[in-house]
């Protein structure tokens, strides 16, 4: 369907591919994975045709319908979320245009005149939309919408009120609509909470065509891909499994690659002895010429590339007493509004809660009552003795410096670390070699966050309060977070759309839903004993309709 026969590209003098391959056949589902600036997006331009090979052939079968979700969603305005979405669906959109245009004239007394020719045109365009699945195709867009989060009312309203997140759920609904023969997605879930996310899951493992993909979510790609492409180093790699399969078979692969270095390397060092210790005796001359003859001829192996794990050892923050934070009698609006009514909740030492609950039920509100960014409208939220909080949240990262480069925001919050220390900080959340000298201006929302997260942990406070702190970071920042938390001696209360973040780090769950469906429900375990006692992954799943 798809083949990369002996491709290279580089950028002036980075080298992204040097004569590799891989396929991509009918109906299967590929992970493409690769550290940052490796060339996952390059790879989906060079198939969708954007981009053209310095060498080599992308060669895509003819006749193959190619739909690619990218994170630059484009000019959106001037039309309905739905008609948006439609816009995928190509000549489809276009008739649904015309006949909603139609009736508008149909309905006009000052065209009455025309009105023969209008009723001609209207069957004519009808007939076609219908003969297309174009009312079908309505519905299913609606589905769609549905299943990545729009309420009803908003699908009809104008694309340009929506925030840039919500515009790249509509950029994605657009793919998914057109159902082509190949689905390049690039990061589908970044924007997504993680009733989308699962929903996603289930739409994509249901998918009757080709997908490749990229996402930071381990668990969304392990349920869906079956095959991995992996690039590391100018070089393709294929895997048969899911990334967990991929990840060990990689494991074993560099220990037998080391191995075998190894092996070499003592058999060379036995020869070169031998020769250095026997070269000036005539005696054993024609051994020596042998020895060196046969060292001239073996292919040396080069040194496996080492790949590295992203770690750091966090300081233990200063012990807290029992009682972290404790709402009484909590209620609070926004508006018109109610999102919390006499509610209470006690947070303990060591206890880490994680927020359950679909859009709306008061996730991010919760959080800004307990850091202070919000107020109650009546009942009091009180922090233990000896608390030190910190908060992270969207806002959190207006507070950088512009003019700063981020290892100077780093040396200005930490001026009694060492250069080696805060250059592994740095590494740790992202920003290695020359990207310490970025200006804090130019950093994407994505670097500003890991900015915000490093600048935290490094003299972490004794109660975390995270607000979807793994979105935008990549696997390994991810597990080295989770690694860091797990770790981590004090109390935290998070909301989170990462399953593997969610099941690693917590012991308590708080789920949220409206009043009127009995209220807020507490979950002794962790998010995996959630999950088997409550029967569902996210509340909002029991209201969404699961469709492929």
């Amino acid at each position: 369907m798809i083949s990369l026969d002996n491709v290279s590209k580089a950028y002036g003098k980075q080298l992204l591919f040097m004569e590799t391959s891989a396929t991509v056949n009918r109906g299967e589902k590929v992970g493409l994975v690769g550290p940052n600036g490796a060339g996952k997006s390059t790879i989906f331009r060079m198939i969708t045709g954007e981009e053209e090979p310095d060498g080599g052939n992308v060669v895509v079968e003819r006749g193959v319908t190619i739909g690619y979700f990218s994170q630059d969603t484009g000019e959106m305005k001037g039309k309905t979320v739905l008609a948006a979405t439609l816009d995928g669906a190509g000549q489809v959109s276009d008739l649904m245009a015309e006949l909603k245009a139609l009736e508008t004239a149909l309905a006009d007394p000052e065209r009455a005149d025309e009105m023969e020719a209008l009723i001609e045109r209207f069957g004519d365009v009808q007939g076609r939309f219908d003969s297309l699945g174009g009312y079908a195709l309505e519905g299913r867009a609606r589905e769609i919408l549905a299943g990545l989060g729009f309420d009803p009312d908003v699908v009809d309203d104008d694309v340009g009120k929506l925030s840039g997140g919500w515009k790249m759920r509509v950029a994605l609904a657009r793919i998914l609509v057109m159902r082509p023969d190949l689905l390049l997605l690039d990061e589908p879930s970044n924007h997504l909470d993680i009733e989308s996310i699962i929903w996603l899951e289930d739409f994509l493992r249901a998918y009757e065509g080709a997908l490749v993909m990229t996402t930071h979510d381990r668990e969304l790609m392990n349920r869906i891909v079956t095959k991995i492409i992996e690039i590391d180093g100018g070089e393709l790699t294929t895997f048969s499994g899911n990334y967990d399969f991929y990840e060990e078979q990689r494991r074993i692969r560099d220990r037998e690659a080391q191995a075998q270095f190894d092996r070499q390397q003592a058999m060379l060092k036995k020869e070169h002895e031998f020769i250095a210790r026997f070269k000036a005796r005539a005696s054993h001359a024609a051994q020596v010429q042998s020895r060196i003859k046969k060292l001239d001829k073996i292919d040396k192996l080069e040194p496996p590339r080492r790949r590295k794990a992203q770690s750091f050892d966090f300081k233990q923050p200063p012990r807290a007493g029992d009682e972290i934070v404790k709402l009484s009698d909590v209620s609070k609006g926004w508006g018109k509004k109610h999102v919390y009514d006499h509610f209470a909740l006690l947070v303990r030492r060591k206890e880490r809660w994680c927020v359950m609950g679909e859009n709306g039920a008061g996730k991010s509100t919760l959080l800004k009552l307990v850091a202070g960014a919000a107020e109650p409208d009546s009942g009091t939220v009180t922090l233990g003795p000896s608390v030190k909080m910190g908060y992270f949240a969207q806002h959190a990262m207006d507070v950088l410096d512009p003019s700063r480069t981020v290892y100077q925001t780093l040396e200005s919050a930490f001026p009694l670390a060492t250069v080696g220390t805060l250059r592994a900080l740095a590494g740790c959340f992202g920003f290695s070699g020359d990207d310490v000298e970025k200006p804090c201006s130019v950093l994407s929302g994505g670097e500003k966050a890991r900015l915000v997260l490093a600048l935290m942990l490094f003299d972490p406070p004794n109660f975390l309060v995270l607000d979807e702190p793994t979105n935008h970071l990549d696997m390994a920042t991810k597990e080295m977070l989770v690694s860091a938390l797990a770790q981590f001696d004090g109390a935290m209360l998070f909301v989170s759309h990462d399953r593997a973040f969610l099941a690693a780090l917590s012991n308590r769950v708080l789920e949220l839903s409206s009043t009127e469906h009995g209220g807020p429900r507490v979950y002794g375990g962790g998010y995996l004993e959630y999950v088997a006692a409550s029967g569902h992954e996210a509340p909002g799943l029991r209201a969404l309709t699961r469709t492929a």
